[in-house]
């Protein structure tokens, strides 16, 4: 088959056996291939039905596999000698990166070996490589990755999209998003009718730019058929509220707000530690408070939130953050099984057919 041809194929129903393989990229992260193997041994560890095709070094990818008795019988390796680094840009990628572990993750999902690809690669390349290999689903115009936000919903989490496949979205790109993020909150957080709220510069109808108006519009005339509903405009106050679930912005908007709670998160912990071994009274006021502190550590870790989706593809594929360490490949690892087990890229389809295509430059049971 050739390179054209493959293209215009769309993924196959993996034959498994019971079984949810992962395709996994080892190589691209910043703390190298062990991290890697070291994540797929603990999601192996608690989740027996995992399978995993791992794409790197067959060599290296050997030894260190071989290391984890957890991983035995359960990993076939695929020899790619290519790394994408975070450096290179994606349209150098998509031309020359056939070799690479990442083209060769994302391939196994095109083929229907694997149900969902995660790596810990360059984002552009990742995404560039997947609209290539998999293609955007029918009526998409720009797909969008959605992350995990704590919160203090029940469900612990918020979700939050577009944060950084695409810098623009018009009206109808930010209806698109609500509809995709409906269907994620519905199949990976087990809420049947979300919340959606639009991000803007205030809660008042007159406030934003032309297209975030004309998207109020859009997705509040879509909420019924949508199976959501929707809250109106949000403000950066609410991304970790109870207000709301699913929060729409372009991506621009969005990766600004993923790295500035990143960088916050990591900031109260600093703090915390500091302020807690200051004196031996505060090391003695840490100790009696140590449960209390893991609790806290714990929600506000963006380990466990690990894992950007990217929506609006032919295919799950899973964005790991590139510094990602085994709990973080973990967790990423885990939010693809989820969404693989629950059916959710053939719902999401489905969802996406219903919502009718707008008129671009560019130019289909859903739950």
């Amino acid at each position: 088959m050739t390179a054209s041809s493959a293209s215009q194929d769309l993924p196959r129903a993996p034959k498994t056996g019971g079984s949810v393989v992962i395709s996994v990229d080892a190589m691209g992260g910043d703390r190298g291939p062990s991290a890697v193997v070291a994540g797929m041994a603990e999601s192996a560890e608690k989740n027996p039905e995992i399978r995993f095709i791992v794409h790197g070094p067959e060599a290296e990818l050997t030894r260190l596999i071989g290391r984890r008795k957890t991983l035995a019988d359960r990993c076939e390796i695929r020899h790619a000698e290519g790394v994408v680094t975070m450096e290179d840009k994606p349209s150098q990628v998509v031309r020359k990166g056939a070799g690479s572990s990442m083209w060769s993750t994302v391939e196994s999902v095109r083929l229907g070996e694997a149900q969902a690809a995660v790596s810990c690669g360059n984002t552009g390349a990742l995404m560039a490589l997947s609209m290539l290999r998999l293609r955007k689903l029918p009526g998409v115009n720009r797909p969008a990755i959605a992350c995990l936000w704590p919160s203090r919903n029940p469900q612990g989490f918020n979700i939050m999209l577009d944060v950084g496949a695409d810098i623009r979205a018009d009206a109808h790109d930010l209806l698109q998003y609500a509809q995709m993020g409906a269907s994620y909150a519905r199949n990976g957080l087990d809420l049947a009718t979300p919340r959606i709220g639009l991000l803007n510069v205030g809660t008042e109808e007159h406030k934003g730019r032309t297209e975030l108006r004309q998207a109020d519009e859009l997705i509040r005339a879509a909420a019924a058929d949508g199976n959501f509903s929707y809250v109106g405009f949000v403000e950066g106050g609410d991304l970790p509220s109870a207000r709301v679930d699913v929060i729409v912005t372009d991506g621009f908007t969005g990766n600004i707000a993923l790295k500035t709670g990143e960088g916050t998160a990591k900031l109260v912990g600093d703090f915390l530690k500091d302020a807690f071994s200051n004196s031996i009274m505060s090391k003695f006021a840490a100790l009696l408070a140590m449960t209390s502190l893991k609790r806290l550590q714990k929600r506000i870790d963006p380990r466990r939130v690990n894992g950007g989706i990217f929506l609006g593809l032919n295919g799950t594929v899973i964005k790991s953050h590139g510094s990602a360490d085994a709990t973080g490949v973990s967790a990423a690892i885990k939010l693809a099984f989820t969404l693989s087990k629950s059916g959710f890229q053939d719902r999401l389809a489905a969802r996406v057919a219903q919502i009718a295509p707008a008129p671009t430059e560019d130019s289909g049971a859903a739950r």
